[in-house]
């Protein structure tokens, strides 16, 4: 009922279809717009658009992680370097090993003497994991430094804003991913797991996961709309596929990737927007079907990040950024 309130400025995207039925696959390929490959490691959704947006922030001396992922693990960086890794913290905000043990000045003797290690080791040309290493050091000394930290810390806020978001994980998560966006962190990514409903899918969904969604996603677009960074924020809540329109022996539903639906808003997309549809069981999508390429094409599209742009692999073979996809005409203008 809060997030219906809210539908003006969000679209549903109804006929989104994979061939992924597996949880592992799934997760990766709607992260990254690709299959699993052994052969190469791709770039995830939030590792990507950290790394182009970062490019673009000249107004902003960003001390914190490009890329911050709240809740839980996300996939990886690929080939962007580990620069652009999920940076992980847990929906407290609690950040491991950053209160400083010494005093002041024995830490900066002992920062000064790693790096002296690092420059050497890195000077014996050794590769970009060692450059890698050194630029990770440096962001993690920014950390543990930076009044920015701040912005991890939900209890700064007034009661009321917790209590709009929900007073629990996802709600905490939420609102700590609106205090890093206006803080400057290019992408954000909030993990709430606990969806794979195979059994007693009604009570769990009425009891639990929809009223913490509802009350987190709608207080998440309300705040960005008022402090006026909706316009430049955008705001994509899916999963890794669908679940069956029947329900099975067990009261639950099981994988479905046929057809399933995602919710996007903010920055270039338009409000209000339902695209495609399925059949009347929900089965089967009738018209035209959208694929993780096609979502990603339209979260850069709608960043204004150029879907043309082709990086290189390790190895030199050219990847386009949302792997050839396109984006959802329906979505904008």
């Amino acid at each position: 009922p809060l997030i219906a309130q809210r539908m003006h400025q969000l679209s549903l995207v109804r006929s989104m279809s994979t061939r992924e039925a597996d949880h592992g696959r799934g997760r990766y390929y709607l992260h990254t717009g690709y299959p699993p490959d052994r052969t190469v490691q791709h770039p995830s959704y939030g590792s990507l658009v950290a790394h182009e947006l970062a490019l673009q922030q000249t107004d902003v001396d960003l001390k914190l992680p490009p890329f911050i992922s709240i809740g839980g693990v996300s996939e990886g960086p690929g080939f962007l370097g580990m620069s652009y890794a999920p940076f992980v913290v847990s929906p407290t905000g609690q950040v491991s090993d950053l209160d400083l043990e010494v005093d002041v000045q024995r830490f900066r003797q002992r920062v000064e003497a790693l790096q002296a290690v690092e420059e050497g080791f890195i000077g014996q040309q050794r590769g970009p994991a060692a450059e890698d290493h050194a630029k990770i050091l440096a962001r993690a000394l920014d950390l543990i430094t930076t009044s920015q930290r701040e912005a991890f810390q939900i209890e700064r806020e007034p009661a009321a804003a917790l209590q709009r978001y929900g007073d629990n994980n996802l709600g905490r998560s939420c609102l700590m991913a609106r205090r890093l966006i206006e803080a400057g962190v290019p992408f954000v990514e909030v993990d709430y797991g606990g969806w794979d409903h195979h059994a007693n899918i009604f009570a769990s969904l009425q009891n639990d996961k929809l009223p913490a969604l509802d009350r987190a996603l709608s207080g998440l677009v309300e705040d960005l709309v008022q402090r006026g960074m909706w316009e430049h924020t955008a705001v994509i809540c899916l999963g890794e596929f669908g679940r069956t329109p029947r329900i099975n022996a067990n009261g639950g539903r099981d994988h479905w990737a046929r057809c399933w639906s995602v919710v996007v808003g903010g920055a270039g997309f338009t409000g209000g927007r339902v695209i495609g549809q399925t059949n009347a069981d929900g089965t089967q999508i009738e018209g035209d079907s959208y694929s993780a390429e096609d979502l990603m094409a339209s979260v850069c599209h709608a960043l204004g990040i150029p879907l043309e742009k082709t990086f290189k692999t390790p190895s030199g073979r050219p990847m386009k950024i949302a792997n050839g996809g396109q984006a959802i005409a329906g979505l904008f203008g």
